[in-house]
């Protein structure tokens, strides 16, 4: 049996990482990382570089509960951030909640 904290561990190391893709610079915005490792909270927050045309919104963000990620935003349309974590991250789906599509962490 795998060590629980072990394997919080890597479903950190592999959020952060992936996570950490989604930021970077545009013609029209910056994508900013903020990570909270002592709450295992992981996001980029995006600000326009123009400051009329939308206030700073958080794009991606996913936390890391127990031996699950929890994602509970993203906005992206080209590489969902479930697939990342899939594809890079070789996570299992069933590793992954989905909350802003209203999936629930098992009881």
């Amino acid at each position: 049996m795998v060590d629980i904290v072990q394997e919080q561990t890597t479903l950190t190391e592999i959020t952060r990482r992936e996570v950490d893709l989604y930021a970077g610079n545009s013609d029209l915005a910056r994508f900013i990382p903020i990570f909270d490792e002592q709450n295992l909270i992981f996001a980029v927050v995006v600000i326009e570089n123009d400051p009329k045309a939308r206030p700073a919104y958080v794009n991606i963000m996913a936390r890391v509960v127990g031996d699950y990620i929890v994602i509970e935003e993203d906005y992206n349309l080209d590489k969902p951030l479930l697939e990342a974590l899939m594809v890079n991250g070789h996570v299992p789906r069933e590793k992954i909640i989905l909350a802003h599509k209203g999936e629930k962490l098992p009881e």
